[in-house]
C-alpha cells in the first residue's frame, strides 16, 4: 500500500512538519475536490496525518466521481472517520454540507487524451464547478477558497521573457479542441476574482507547472507520467515529439506544499505559480534521466492522430516563483530527487493496478 511505503510517509512528514501557520486551520472544515486525483489525494494524506500526529481536528471532506475507487483508495480513512467521502460530480449543485470554513477546488481533467475524449467535461469542470463551488462557498460561510490553475494559462511564450510570472500572457489558439483546457481554467480564475469583488470572499490561486508523482493515476496520459510508466515496466520512454520543448516540472510533495502555504497565507484575489527546485528542462532531457534511473533506453517516434490533438502546442514555458517565495515557501526537491522517488515508491507498488 501507498501509504505504508517508508519514502511516501517521508514525504508527507516533511509537509505536516512545515513552519506555516496551521493554527488556521485547527478545528476547521476543509472540502477537496478532485480528491482521489494526484495532488488531491497528497493533500488528503497530509491532512489526515496532520491530524494523527498534532490533533488539530481538521474536518477532511474528501470529494470525487468515483466511488468505488475512492472508497478503495481511502478505505482505511473512511472506516475510521477520518474523512468524510461525497461521491459527487461538480458540474452539479453542490449537497449540503453544512458550513465549509476551506474549499480546495482540485477536480480537473489534466491530461491530453482526457482532453480530448472528454473536451466538454474539461471545460465544465473548470468553469461551472468552480461556479457551483464558489456560489456554496458563498452560501456556507467559507473563509477561503482556493482554485488550482495551470501553467497553462500562460500560453506559448512570445519570446520577450524567459519566465513567466504571473502578469503575463501569451498566445492560445482558442478555436482548437485542446484550447479548452487553458481557456476554461483562465476563466475559472476570472470567476474567482468576480465572486471575490461581489461576494467579499476570500479567493486564491496557485498556478502549478507540470506535476508528477507517485500519486499519478494509472491512466495519466502526460508525457512525465508515460516515461515513468514505461520506465517502470522496463519498457523504452518513447518521446512522441522533437523533445526540445522547455518546461518547468514539479514534484506533488512540493506542489502540495506550496498550495498549503498559499492557502494559508496567500493574499486574496491573488495568483501564485508554483514549480520544483532546479526543475527546468527540455522534455528529451526529461525523458533521458527516467530512462537513466528506469536503465532502459530512450526513443522517439511521432504520435498518432488523437495524441497530437491533445498535445499542449507551447515550446517553452518557464515559471517565475519568486511571488510564492516571499510567503517564506521553498521548493525541496530538484528533478532528478522527485523522479528517483517517483520511480522507487511506484515500482514497489503494482502499478497499473488501483493505488491505495
Amino acid at each position: 500500500m501507498l501509504l505504508h511505503n517508508e519514502l511516501y510517509t517521508e514525504d508527507l512528514l516533511t509537509i505536516v512538519r512545515l513552519d506555516i501557520p496551521w493554527s488556521r486551520l485547527s478545528n476547521r472544515s476543509i472540502l477537496i475536490t478532485g480528491a482521489r486525483g494526484m495532488i488531491g489525494s497528497f493533500l488528503v494524506d497530509t491532512l489526515v496525518l496532520r491530524n494523527e500526529l498534532y490533533n488539530e481536528g481538521i474536518k477532511v471532506y474528501a470529494l470525487g466521481r468515483n466511488e468505488e475507487q475512492a472508497k478503495t483508495r481511502f478505505a482505511d480513512y473512511i472506516k475510521e472517520s477520518k474523512i468524510t467521502f461525497i461521491n459527487h460530480d461538480v458540474n452539479n449543485p453542490i449537497p449540503s454540507l453544512g458550513n465549509i470554513d476551506y474549499i480546495v477546488h482540485a477536480a480537473s481533467n489534466t491530461h491530453p487524451l482526457a482532453y480530448v475524449n472528454d473536451p466538454i467535461g474539461t471545460i465544465t469542470t473548470n468553469v461551472l464547478g468552480t461556479y457551483n463551488l464558489l456560489n456554496y462557498a458563498i452560501a456556507n460561510n467559507a473563509k477561503r477558497f482556493m482554485l488550482l490553475s495551470s501553467v497553462e494559462i500562460y500560453g506559448e511564450n512570445r519570446g520577450d521573457t524567459e519566465y513567466f510570472d504571473e502578469s503575463y500572457c501569451g498566445y492560445i489558439d482558442c478555436n482548437t479542441l485542446r484550447a479548452g483546457y487553458p481557456e476554461s481554467k483562465r476563466l475559472g480564475e476570472a470567476l474567482c476574482n468576480a465572486f471575490a469583488e461581489m461576494y467579499k470572499i476570500e479567493t486564491v490561486i496557485v498556478r502549478l507547472s507540470r506535476v508528477y508523482g507517485p500519486t499519478m493515476l494509472p491512466d495519466d496520459s502526460k508525457a512525465v507520467a508515460q516515461f515513468i510508466t514505461n520506465a517502470i515496466q522496463e519498457k523504452d520512454v518513447v518521446v512522441k515529439s522533437s523533445g526540445n520543448q522547455l518546461f518547468s516540472y514539479c514534484y506533488v510533495a512540493d506542489a502540495v506544499s506550496g498550495l498549503l502555504t498559499v492557502l494559508l497565507s496567500g493574499q486574496s484575489k491573488e495568483a501564485y505559480n508554483v514549480a520544483g527546485l532546479e526543475s527546468d528542462v527540455a522534455l528529451r532531457t526529461l525523458a533521458e534521466v527516467i530512462a537513466s534511473i528506469g536503465k532502459v533506453r530512450t526513443k522517439f517516434e511521432p504520435p498518432d492522430e488523437k495524441e497530437q490533438r491533445g498535445y499542449s502546442q507551447a515550446t517553452k514555458a518557464l515559471l517565475d516563483i519568486s511571488k510564492v517565495k516571499s510567503l517564506g515557501w521553498e521548493p525541496k526537491y530538484t528533478l532528478e530527487e522527485g523522479i528517483k522517488r517517483t520511480y522507487e515508491i511506484m515500482r514497489t507498488l503494482s502499478y497499473g493496478s488501483q493505488r491505495h
